[in-house]
């Protein structure tokens, strides 16, 4: 009797403290815009459903993260959502949402260059024609309307490359499994076989390709829920190299004077990712690990390799037009041995990057960068071309200017350096002020004027990378 009397007073006080908070439940929810995405696709992304219970004081909290959430797609260039009290009934929503889709089909000639950024290719390289990669690039990023991405690409020039790729977020009724797949083969007459003075250097034979490469890879993507995702991936890769360099150039390119590289790779990845607009956040944050094994017995001797690497990413707004931005990057090799040197990269690759170093590589096992930034908004606008532009979904151009203050360090450790990089096991510090410009939702183009540690400076282009690896 007494357990009785205690459970009815605790559900009477849980009810009664329910009551004082005002609640709204999600009545209906009406989707326009959406021409070609499937409607199960836009209602995966929200952090709310028909039926739930939102307390008012969080509700437009709620519908600003699931706007977020089906742009951040990529799959919408402009997002509303709204709702309308209920007629007929007491705390009762309708919700709707008005989308303009992005152009899905890219049929379009491929350009790119060569080297690891415009001022590398402009300066280091004298601007050389021979240096840029052409070709044809097919990309359907909503094939079947399941958000589902299918890519065929070949280039020629500096890379003769062909890939293939499929992308599907769902294969299960909850739409929280999916699977991603790739095959491709590159070549190159030209090679970065080496760094000396945090430099590449590069070795070409016009009468040959000096460097073949194979990759394959399968991955099984779980996301239970809206920011987070499990990854587990296998990768057989097969790569070759002339035996002059193998042998006479660097030895260590593939270790032991060896010309040939095969192995199997597994990799666990978690990602958490709560930021608003992932190519140029302004609010959020975002946090990735991943364990990667090279070398699981098979072939293991070309490769040998256990290494952790993470990000951690801090988006703050200090006001309606100032930000502050912070990233934070480490990478952890456990096996201590000597790695090949393709595969020993750290700083000035992909997205690791400090202001001030555009011209300098960095290599070694292990590495820490913290990049931070405080940016404030000068504009915000929208240019209108009318009938100029025959398609509809690109005449209008929304863009926002950013001016950023920048201060990045990095440290790279290398024990098998010996002298040759003066950059390696020393703090690194670079710093500058640049303009941003946003384009659409997720197009960023940048101007920086910066310094080194070595009081060098310059004024650098390019593109904001933001993190390779994204909840997707």
């Amino acid at each position: 009797m007494m357990r009785f009397v205690l459970s009815l007073c605790f559900w009477m006080y849980c009810t009664g403290a329910i009551a004082q908070e005002a609640y709204v439940v999600v009545d209906s929810i009406a989707i326009s815009g959406h021409k070609r995405t499937h409607i199960q696709v836009i209602l995966r992304e929200l952090p709310f459903q028909i039926g739930d219970t939102i307390l008012l004081k969080n509700l437009k909290e709620r519908l600003e993260w699931g706007k977020q959430q089906v742009l951040n797609t990529g799959m919408f260039r402009e997002g509303e959502i709204r709702y309308t009290p209920s007629v007929s009934k007491a705390n009762h929503i309708a919700v709707s949402i008005q989308l303009a889709e992005s152009w899905y089909i890219y049929p379009t000639p491929y350009f790119e260059l060569a080297d690891r950024n415009f001022n590398v290719w402009w300066v280091d390289q004298d601007r050389a024609l021979d240096r840029i990669i052409y070709g044809m690039d097919f990309v359907h990023r909503n094939f079947s309307g399941n958000r589902d991405r299918f890519q065929i690409k070949f280039t020629n020039g500096y890379t003769r490359n062909y890939s293939l790729g499929y992308k599907l977020p769902f294969i299960n009724r909850k739409k929280t499994l999916g699977i991603d797949a790739a095959v491709s083969f590159a070549q190159n007459r030209e090679i970065n076989y080496a760094t000396t003075e945090n430099r590449q250097q590069f070795f070409k034979d016009e009468g040959q390709f000096n460097y073949h490469r194979f990759r394959s890879r399968f991955s099984l993507i779980y996301r239970p829920k809206l920011r987070e995702q499990h990854e587990a991936k296998i990768t057989y890769d097969d790569n070759k190299v002339a035996e002059n360099i193998a042998k006479d150039l660097n030895p260590n390119f593939f270790l032991e004077g060896r010309s040939h590289q095969r192995f199997l790779s597994l990799a666990y990845t978690y990602t958490f990712d709560s930021r608003d607009c992932r190519p140029y956040p302004l609010k959020g944050q975002y946090f990735f690990a991943s364990i990667e094994k090279d070398g699981l017995g098979i072939e293991s001797r070309d490769r040998n390799a256990l290494t952790f690497s993470s990000r951690y990413g801090h988006f703050l707004p200090l006001s309606e037009r100032w930000n502050f931005s912070f990233i934070g990057r480490t990478k952890f090799s456990f096996i201590r041995t000597q790695q090949p040197y393709n595969d020993n990269r750290a700083i000035g690759y992909s997205d690791n990057d400090l202001v001030g170093y555009e011209y300098y590589v960095i290599d070694g096992p292990d590495m820490g960068i913290i990049n931070t930034s405080f940016r404030f908004k000068l504009a915000e606008k929208r240019l209108c071309f009318g009938r100029v532009i025959p398609i509809e979904r690109m005449r209008e151009l929304p863009f926002k200017l950013y001016l950023a203050l920048n201060n990045d360090i990095g440290y790279v450790n290398d024990p098998f350096d010996f002298g040759a990089n003066s950059f390696t096991n020393r703090m690194l510090w670079g710093k500058g002020i640049g303009l941003d410009a946003v384009f659409f939702f997720d197009k960023v183009f940048k101007i920086e004027y910066s310094f080194n540690h070595l009081w060098e400076s310059g004024i650098f282009f390019g593109n904001s990378k933001g993190f390779e690896r994204q909840v997707k």
